[in-house]
């Protein structure tokens, strides 16, 4: 890529440069990030919209703060990408969540400006409260800052960590960034309650200019006093609602326009004299300063390469998704045909597919926010009401209410369906978002039953299976296009048995979900070098199809299971317990994703760094079958 000029950008080179730009120019320097962002987001794809909207206030916090002694600590972490550009890493962005390049959020290993990984929303006020401890424990005195949108204060954590905050005595500034959105647009009381505050924002300017005055005089100071012993007379006046904040005995500043530089790091001068917790309430719009995004704020979330004139992706899909067949299964089967069933996301009704069940049955559908843990024990509740729930969840989102599926819905052995979407590997959002340990989290609960198909056709089948299955039971499948091969196998599910794809001897390749097409690729060039093979697709991981592994054993000297998932607790280990079990004298090997966590890339890159691609797993076979006993 061809890089531009950018005559106030080309002066910050470090961390802390920022603080030589004169205010005249902070106009100019944010219309020059958002055009080096475009131009590059353009180009490697990214989080656009989110980005675009905390400009400004991410200039404020810098020129506030100084890096590395100060830490800040941004929520999710997908709007860190002027954070980024500010503390010197601007020539990562041609690599930005490529494979071996820049991460799309904070990573403490790749800069020591980022002081905690994110990647998950709700969690940067209880990461930033416990850097203030480490602060006041050390007796040091820099600045913890942590930011946090509207959307992720759905989250049960934010407020968990704003209870504990109450307590401090001593400085903590938390950044509430105000957008009315998520991914999607906020809903619930807290949303709600954000409005009203929009809504009476005279009111902070009032009780900040009666106060100013009365503090001029004695009689003044006693009036204020008064005022105080009445819990805030002044507020209740002009909001009967009073300030949930400040009822907290967290300070409250704002809003503030998020778009206006000088007036955010004008409020962030006052919150440092704070001796306790104090929030900011800032006012950014998504997408600012590009239409599209403003727009369309959730389709340029994470959005793909595309052209910056018209906002239209560079690359055309060429088949459906599987969260596409999802969302069509779900409208014209599942919604018509099972009234008793409903649907439940947490904040992704697009991601998801849920938004067209949403609109054709709008009363059986539910968005709970961003709050994983409240949607499966809300499940719970609709389905011992004589529901049944399907909850769309992202695989990596899912771990987060681990506890809730095993006691509230499995240990009642309640029919819960969960759609576990992006299941494997993710791609370019790297560690926090690879669905790579949600078989071995499920499957240690008693009770649940999981399943994942080898193409979009079981993928249909095993939804509508999945709603008559009476059961606790798991639905996952992977990120991306689905696969449409093998359509002529299209065995009737039923519930821990597998299918038989190709029945013959010497080798046997178990594949599971989307390694199932990836099998028939290694099966494919096994064939060419004169090797006979059998192909199962597992389908399921529990309850396991033991007879199909039994009867394997009788003619197979090699048995082959392959997973997008780890390792440990996956449907290998499974496996390999039954051949130990029934003393299977036959060499064995399993593909999976090894013990660690995957950085960022596309899936197909990393298949070929784990060394699971078809190539990669012939070769591993050779050297197995060449390995003495």
């Amino acid at each position: 890529m061809e890089e531009k000029k950018y005559p106030i950008l080309d002066q910050i080179k470090k961390a802390n440069d920022i603080k030589r730009i004169s205010p005249e120019n902070y106009e100019a320097l944010a219309a020059e990030i958002r055009d080096f962002l475009l131009c590059h987001i353009s180009e490697t794809g990214g989080h656009l919209a989110s980005n675009l909207g905390a400009v400004e206030l991410t200039m404020a916090l810098h020129l506030f703060m100084r890096f590395p002694e100060d830490r800040l600590i941004w929520d999710v972490g997908h709007q860190s990408y002027t954070h980024k550009l500010l503390t010197g890493r601007r020539e990562g962005f041609d690599t930005l969540r490529k494979f071996g390049g820049m991460s799309g959020f904070p990573k403490r290993r790749e800069s020591d400006c980022d002081a905690f990984d994110t990647g998950h929303s709700s969690t940067s006020l209880s990461a930033g409260l416990g850097l203030v401890k480490a602060r006041d424990l050390a007796g040091k005195k820099h600045n913890v800052v942590a930011v946090i949108g509207d959307g992720a204060m759905t989250g049960g954590m934010a407020f968990e960590a704003l209870n504990n905050a109450s307590k401090l005595k001593t400085n903590y500034i938390m950044i509430l960034n105000d957008n009315e959105m998520s991914i999607a647009k906020n809903v619930g009381g807290f949303s709600n309650y954000l409005q009203r505050l929009r809504a009476k924002e005279g009111y902070l300017d009032l009780k900040d200019s009666v106060f100013n005055r009365l503090n001029r005089s004695e009689a003044g100071k006693s009036v204020i006093g008064g005022l105080q012993r009445a819990k805030g007379s002044l507020r209740s006046l002009v909001l009967p609602a009073g300030t949930y904040f400040e009822e907290l005995g967290i300070k409250y500043l704002g809003p503030v326009d998020g778009h206006n530089t000088s007036a955010v790091l004008k409020l962030l001068r006052s919150a440092k004299h704070v001796n306790g917790p104090v929030i900011l309430h800032v006012k950014t719009r998504k997408g600012m300063g590009y239409t599209p995004a403003m727009r369309h704020p959730a389709r340029f979330h994470g959005a793909e390469p595309f052209y910056v004139e018209t906002g239209i992706p560079k690359k055309e899909r060429s088949r459906d998704s599987y969260t596409e067949v999802f969302s069509t299964v779900m409208k014209r089967e599942i919604g018509p045909g099972y009234p008793n069933v409903v649907a439940i996301t947490a904040a992704m009704p697009d991601g998801t597919g849920l938004k067209r069940f949403a609109k054709a049955f709008p009363e059986r559908f539910f968005d709970v926010g961003i709050a994983e843990e409240h949607a499966v024990t809300f499940a719970a509740g609709l389905s011992a009401g004589g529901y049944v729930p399907i909850v769309a969840i992202y695989s990596s989102f899912l771990q987060r209410a681990y506890d809730q599926i095993l006691h509230d819905v499995c240990l009642q052995e309640l029919p819960v369906v969960f759609a576990v979407d992006r299941a494997g590997l993710v791609g370019s959002d790297g560690e926090t978002h690879q669905g790579v340990f949600d078989i071995s989290f499920l499957s240690s609960i008693p009770g649940m039953h999981i399943m994942a198909p080898k193409n979009k056709w079981e993928l249909a089948d095993m939804l509508l299976f999945a709603v008559q299955a009476g059961c606790p039971i798991a639905l996952r499948y992977p990120r991306g296009e689905a696969y449409d091969g093998l359509a002529e196998y299209r065995q009737e599910i039923t519930m821990g048995k597998s299918e038989m794809i190709y029945d013959e001897k010497d080798i046997a390749i178990f594949a599971l979900g989307s390694m199932v097409a990836t099998g028939e690729k290694v099966r494919e060039l096994l064939k060419e070098e004169g090797k006979s093979c059998s192909l199962i697709n597992a389908r399921f991981v529990k309850p396991i199809d033991e007879d199909a592994i039994l009867k394997a054993m009788e003619k197979h000297q090699l048995i082959v299971t392959m997973e997008e998932n780890v390792a440990a607790g996956g449907l290998g280990e499974k496996v390999r317990q039954i051949l130990w079990d029934h003393g299977y004298s036959g060499k064995f090997l399993p593909i999976a994703v090894p013990d660690t966590f995957v950085e960022h890339g596309s899936p197909e890159l990393l298949k070929e760094h784990l060394n699971m691609h078809p190539v990669g797993i012939v070769e591993r076979i050779h050297r197995c079958l060449e390995e003495s006993i």
